[in-house]
């Protein structure tokens, strides 16, 4: 007992729409997709300084210090999953219900329970497939702090509290014509990548990008053959364009941390400038210093 305690946290709990129907079509692929998901919930839970307290079946319990970040990980979360969703079948795609509440829970260990994890797993559970929704103690934190809009459902009734805890789906997109969670029908997903295009466009849409981005290199290539006159000025809109298009599919992409990743591509982007502009020094160590230099001190302040 003496290492029971009690906190004042943000609870963050998800778990997958129809799980047991897409485990019973391929047991095999819903397992190593849920892998993935997971893993990328659990980057972008710790890269908002959240803590993945426990996993179930299909479901994660996380915890919080900042109201605000709970919200903004669950957004994440949300958009890079439907970017992943968006290229995958219907029947096929792995949609998370997420809940968030702020309450007093008991710690025990390395685990949390109370009250506070019960709202959190009964909010989670009246969250449309691909969405979020928040008790109303998180949204008086983070009304005014958060860039996504909310609709207020009315008081949910959770057991062994006597009182509805009032609840708000969180419209990731700033929508306005959705219906409640409630009324959503659970097997249409089309309403989370439309909400989602703000943050993580579906691969249809980048596609029609990175074409048009072609487009435009292509263009500024025939230009500089053209009126050529001994020199390939076309090769620095040309890198410009290319690292536009690897910061674009970064946004959308769940195979590496994106933070990590944008870093990467603007280090390339400065060594093709130093390589074009070469006159035997390779000056681009430099800056490529310093943005490894700001991408620990920004790891470590997460710690």
């Amino acid at each position: 007992m003496s290492e029971t305690r009690r906190k004042l946290t943000t609870i963050f709990c998800a778990d997958v729409q129809d799980y047991t129907r897409l485990m019973g079509a391929d047991e095999e692929g819903t397992l190593a997709t849920l892998k993935r998901c997971r893993e990328a919930m659990g980057h972008l839970i710790e890269s908002h300084g959240g803590r993945v307290v426990n996993t179930w079946g299909d479901g994660l319990i996380a915890d919080f210090p900042s109201v605000v970040e709970a919200v903004r990980a669950a957004v994440d979360t949300q958009n890079e999953l439907a970017g992943f969703n968006a290229g995958r079948p219907s029947d096929g795609r792995m949609l998370f219900r997420i809940g968030i509440n702020l309450g007093d829970v008991i710690v025990e260990g390395d685990d949390i329970y109370g009250d506070g994890v019960n709202i959190a797993a009964r909010l989670q559970t009246s969250a449309a497939p691909g969405g979020i929704v928040i008790s109303s103690t998180v949204y008086d934190q983070v009304r005014n702090k958060v860039a996504v809009g909310f609709e207020f459902l009315g008081p949910l009734v959770v057991k062994n509290v006597e009182e509805g805890v009032p609840s708000y789906a969180v419209r990731i997109g700033g929508g306005s014509e959705e219906a409640a969670p409630a009324e959503r029908p659970a097997a249409r997903p089309q309403p989370v990548a439309a909400a989602a295009v703000d943050a993580a466009r579906p691969v249809p849409g980048k596609r029609r990008l990175f074409a048009v981005l072609g487009v435009i290199a292509a263009v500024l290539i025939g230009i500089n053959l053209l009126s050529w006159q001994g020199v390939f000025w076309a090769r620095f809109p040309v890198l410009v364009l290319a690292v536009v298009a690897a910061l674009i599919w970064n946004r959308g992409q769940t195979w590496f941390d994106r933070k990590a990743a944008a870093f990467a591509i603007v280090a390339l982007g400065i060594i093709g400038i130093n390589l074009f502009t070469w006159e035997g020094r390779f000056w681009a160590v430099w800056p490529m210093l310093g943005l490894a230099a700001a991408a620990g001190l920004r790891w470590s302040l997460r710690r």
